[in-house]
């Protein structure tokens, strides 16, 4: 069977070990993650956001990777703390224009650590730039809500995760409800309330461990059964 195309906009990197100049990246874990589960990752290229629509349309899913703090000015905010790292305008302008289409569209799209902030600033949320404790290096518990898509993808409400960031959902969007938590309050997980399509937004990077943890490799492969159904829907229409 034909592997369902999930685009994975590249990070930007100013060197890697192998090449001359700056680079641009996927984590190689992420991309075994949607190989794993049946799904052709297709590396993209963010560049030009308002072609991202076009360029969007030959996909079957979407997955919004982790990366660099999106700028603090993309929600609002007058002042920059010390701790922001890595902000890239094209990243941010590429990342918000993917999400844009995937909510239009009803593209199924899972959305990681960095993915899940660029949806809440893209309807509107805002984000706390420094975490008074920092979630880097840990695992930690979460609390699904239950039959919230997220509940469903993972197989069970109650998993622990491994987190690696500093920035955090502060104010909620409108349009969006939350469907995990840990248990310092953080918000781990929403979905959008109205949207077309399969939706999942994770704080947390199922990547680390999906290669020993089932209902981390679960999210993938819903990833994958919502695209192979957008797919049979869009060769019928």
């Amino acid at each position: 069977m034909t592997r369902p195309l999930i685009a994975l906009p590249c990070r930007f990197a100013a060197s890697t070990s192998a090449l001359r100049y700056g680079a641009e990246v996927t984590a190689r874990a992420l991309a075994e993650a949607v190989y794993a589960a049946g799904g052709e990752p297709f590396m993209m290229h963010p560049a030009e956001p308002a072609g991202a629509a076009a360029r969007l349309a030959r996909a079957d899913g979407l997955l919004l990777p982790g990366g660099g703090d999106l700028a603090p000015g993309s929600y609002g905010a007058e002042t920059v703390h010390g701790e922001v790292y890595d902000v890239d305008a094209a990243q941010d302008a590429f990342d918000l224009a993917a999400a844009d289409y995937a909510l239009t569209t009803g593209l199924p799209t899972l959305a990681v650590c960095r993915g899940l902030q660029v949806l809440n600033v893209l309807l509107g949320g805002t984000l706390t730039q420094n975490m008074p404790t920092h979630h880097r290096h840990l695992v930690h518990p979460v609390t699904l809500t239950p039959d919230s898509t997220t509940a469903r993808a993972a197989g069970t409400e109650h998993l622990q995760v491994s987190c690696y960031h500093h920035q955090a959902i502060d104010h909620l969007a409108p349009g969006l409800r939350i469907t995990g938590t840990a248990a310092d309050g953080t918000i781990e997980a929403v979905e959008p309330i109205a949207a077309p399509g399969w939706w999942v937004a994770i704080q947390w990077h199922p990547e680390d461990t999906a290669t020993t943890d089932s209902t981390q490799q679960s999210l993938f492969d819903t990833l994958i059964e919502a695209a192979n159904r957008n797919t049979r829907v869009a060769r019928a229409g």
